[in-house]
Formats: C-alpha cells, structure tokens, sequence
C-alpha cells in the first residue's frame, strides 16, 4: 500500500520554484530519506504532504487521500517540521499533556511511557525554554509519537544532537519501522546518516528531485580510484597503458579508476617494478557519502 504518494507536485513562490515536478512514492512500513541542502525544497515539500501550503500544480496523497481531506486521518499522522515548537514556560510534562489534550488522548500513562522512550526523564518537570536544543528536538519527537501513529514525517530529526542522541533516535526509528511497521518519511541534509537509516534515499536540488536510490546502490555508485606516484610518472603511465590500462594524469599524480587496479592495487606495484618504475605511492582512495553528494547535485 502507498503511504505517500506525490504526481509531478509544483509549487511556486513568484519567479522562484521551490517543489518541481516531483513524484514520490513511498510503501507501507518503508523508512524514506529525503536528502538535500538548505533550501532544496524539502520543507516546501513536506508542507504540501500535510496540506499547510497548496499546490500550485501535481498531486500527493497521503492514505490515499488528499491532504484537504486528510481530517479523519490525522490521527494517523506524527509530524516534527523544521523547529520543534512547544510552550516555552510549560514543562515537558506540561506540553506533551496539551497535546495529549487536543488529541482527544485520556490515557495520561502515554506521556510517561513517551518521556522514558525520548530519555526525558530527568527533564520532566523543566520548562521548555531551559532545555539545551538536542533536548528540544526530544520533545519534539515526543509531541510526534505519542499517539503511536502509522506514518512519521520528520524534517531534520537529528539537529542539536549529540552523537549519542543520533544513535538513539536512528535505533528508534529502525524499530518503529521494522517492529510497527510505521511508515517513516525522513528529510535531512547529511547524507552519512540517511544512508544507514533508510531502505531509499531521494535526492532533491532546486526543487527538483534528481535521483532516487536505495543505500546498497549508493555504495555501488562511490567513486573509487588508485593513486599512483613514482620518480618517473610519464614512464609509469606508458608502462601502465602497454599493460592495457588507461592512466589519468591529475596534478601530477597517476589514477586509474578500473575496477581490477582498485580491487588488486598487488599487481600494479609488480607491474611497475618489472618495468623499473617502482611506486612511492599506492593508495586507494574512496570517495565520502559527503563528496558523492555534492558531486551529484552538481552534475
């Protein structure tokens, strides 16, 4: 079953676009990282999914149904966009009993057993406005689960954690999907940690998205090259290319990028040597999730 599912969404501000053309289609249980830099598009988009904006072109549904006539289902819906707001002079406790409140929740053992989830058990009794900013996002999650919905959408769920904190809330998410089969929507702009995370990861660059894949094709699609430096490269790159392969000469150092080389960097260095150029240089380089992703969005 289709969760979320958006055809060809547009969505424009005067001259600017900020939701282009973008189709996305997200299962039942699956946990989706939408990745892209500040100002992408992937608020705008997220607004649009929940019906805060409309759109100025395409479709999205969510349950099958469109956000305007989305009341019966909210229910079914947590959210956390951009900052986590909350009442700054309520405590924790406080705030997540109004929202137990608006959504009609007459269980007050939730905001307990939430609170321990989040670690916000010391926290209970502190006003909003005195929790560190990790602290905040917890709460934020909190106000988000606590009616135990069947879809998640989170915009920066990680900002102002601490490592530990990630961790934590990266293992919560994989158990809300894989042992409640919530279906998770999840934007972010680091790449590293959507990829540990998600089962498909979607790429959005000026409103556009530019490439959709999962995090085992991610792995495939790393650039991965040899570096190679000698005494004498431009013996070394004649050498090499008699051997049948094509070397790259960059800022004075040799690369090769075919697989064979990188998987048995052994046979080059015994290449070399037969031949009198022997490496000072030998080293494989991979490229970083970080570095993958800027050179995409800027293809």
């Amino acid at each position: 079953m289709k969760i979320i599912e958006t055809e060809n969404l547009t969505k424009r501000y005067g001259d600017t676009v900020a939701v282009d053309l973008v189709s996305i289609h997200v299962e039942e249980g699956e946990i989706y990282g939408f990745l892209g830099l500040n100002g992408a598009g992937k608020t705008t988009t997220i607004r649009l999914l929940l019906g805060l904006i409309k759109p100025d072109d395409g479709t999205c549904s969510l349950f099958g149904k469109k956000p305007q006539q989305a009341t019966k289902i909210w229910n079914d819906i947590g959210y956390l966009i951009e900052t986590p707001h909350a009442y700054p002079d309520l405590s924790v406790y406080e705030n997540l009993a109004v929202i137990c409140k608006l959504r009609g929740l007459n269980d007050k053992s939730l905001i307990d057993n939430i609170i321990d989830r989040l670690k916000l058990t010391q926290y209970k009794n502190k006003k909003e406005k005195h929790l560190s900013l990790g602290n905040k996002q917890r709460l934020g999650l909190a106000k988000a689960l606590i009616h135990s919905p069947k879809l998640l959408i989170l915009d920066e769920p990680i900002n102002g954690l601490d490592p530990a904190g990630i961790v934590e809330i990266r293992e919560l998410l994989q158990e809300l999907s894989q042992e409640h089969c919530i279906t998770i929507f999840l934007s972010s702009h680091i790449l590293a940690e959507i990829a540990k995370l998600t089962s498909r990861i979607g790429i959005i660059h000026n409103g556009a998205l530019i490439k959709e894949l999962r995090p085992e094709e991610l792995e495939k699609q790393l650039m991965k090259k040899l570096y190679i430096n000698t005494l004498d490269n431009k013996s070394a790159a004649a050498t090499l290319q008699k051997g049948g392969f094509s070397p790259l000469v960059n800022n004075g150092t040799i690369e090769l990028l075919t697989e064979n080389a990188i998987l048995h960097p052994e046979d080059i260095a015994t290449l070399l040597v037969q031949n009198q150029v022997p490496p000072k240089q030998l080293s494989v380089y991979e490229e970083d999730l970080e570095h993958y992703f800027l050179r995409i969005i800027n293809q």
